[in-house]
């Protein structure tokens, strides 16, 4: 393991949406982790996913890549919507033109108001 590749994730169900929290930094080494969590939402049948990186506090290449793989994979099937605000989120989200294409917000109650509204 990489030293200071840390992260970690979780699910919670809030009605038909799975929210995959993660916390800490979302790497080469800890991609696939998220990957891993995003496949488990999916086999739970939920209706919507929403990842949380509220928590992250470094996003490289290899964590925005699952993000748009399990965009391109998830849609339009099932709402996919990403929460990130701030530095180490959102400014790479956009800068990288990835916010252009997946539903990206400030905070989880906006994110989940898309994905039950039909706005992603």
């Amino acid at each position: 393991m990489v030293s200071g590749s840390h992260c970690d994730i979780g699910a919670r169900q809030i009605d038909a949406v799975t929210v995959v929290a993660v916390v800490g930094t979302l790497d080469s080494v800890t991609a696939p982790q998220l990957e891993s969590a995003i496949a488990d939402a999916v086999t739970a049948a939920a209706g919507a996913i929403v990842v949380d990186l509220g928590g992250v506090d470094f996003l490289s290449s290899a964590g925005m890549g699952v993000l748009m793989g399990a965009h391109a994979d998830l849609t339009p099937a099932r709402r996919f919507a990403v929460v990130a605000d701030g530095p180490a989120t959102s400014r790479p989200l956009r800068l990288v033109g990835i916010a252009d294409v997946v539903g990206l917000f400030a905070t989880l109650d906006e994110a989940l108001d898309a994905v039950t509204g039909g706005d992603v």
